[in-house]
């Protein structure tokens, strides 16, 4: 059964136009199939009663069902629309609670007045990732910050991904992680961070770790801890 995330309302669920679209258009549902419904966190199956122009389905029955999801924050550098839509996809799919884009030295792509309708599209796309993925939240893109409001941010592990030398192991640093921990790790830009942004989050608590000896593309590098993540706590 197809996912949608929506809110109660006299034991209804009125979705909105863009999931009444999917349901009629693309599933090809009908009036008596069921849905999956995802309400505060809480999973329902629900009955379709009613199609056009909204769709409107009626509980069924509460699914008992805990999200399997880890507390890790992914604070990117921005980059092309194509890579982000790619990283906040793939990044829900594995996981992720949240997304911080950042903005560094290096950043190809400039933050501008059309920022709002990015994020507004860029939430969107981890809804759609949620549903598709099975989850029970929909980790919120939060709006663009600097490396100086990064290092303000209270986390229990604090990740630089980096490319320097003396950078600790990935392998090393993750196990010492519980599940409980709020973990932030922060990805650079194709150019990489500067010398200066690296000093400045290490200065603050920020651990600089290695990937490995391949050096990976940033659309890559989140993806690739939160598959190591996602194997310490396989459940």
């Amino acid at each position: 059964m197809q996912r949608y995330f929506c809110n109660i309302v006299n034991d209804r669920y009125k979705l909105n136009k863009e999931d009444s679209h999917h349901i009629t258009k693309v599933m090809r549902c009908s009036v008596g199939d069921k849905i999956e419904i995802v309400d505060n966190g809480s999973l329902f199956i629900a009955e379709i009663i009613e199609l056009t122009p909204i769709v409107i389905a009626k509980v069924k029955e509460k699914v008992n069902m805990e999200e399997n999801s880890i507390n890790v924050t992914i604070a990117q550098s921005l980059v092309n629309e194509q890579k982000m839509d790619y990283i906040l996809q793939k990044g829900t799919e594995l996981g992720a609670i949240e997304f911080i884009p950042l903005i560094t030295d290096r950043s190809i792509v400039k933050i501008n007045d059309k920022i709002n309708k990015k994020i507004t599209r860029w939430n969107l796309i981890t809804k759609e990732a949620s549903e598709q993925s099975k989850r029970l939240t929909i980790p919120k893109v939060r709006e663009p910050q600097t490396i100086q409001e990064l290092i303000k941010l209270d986390y229990d592990y604090k990740i630089l991904c980096s490319v320097n030398e003396v950078s600790k192991s990935i392998k090393t640093v993750l196990s010492n992680i519980k599940e409980s921990d709020r973990i932030l790790v922060v990805i650079g830009p194709e150019g990489g961070f500067s010398k200066e942004e690296e000093n400045k989050m290490i200065d603050n608590g920020f651990i600089s770790v290695s990937l490995g000896s391949r050096v990976l593309r940033t659309e890559t590098a989140s993806l690739a801890v939160l598959s190591f993540i996602n194997y310490i706590f396989m459940r």
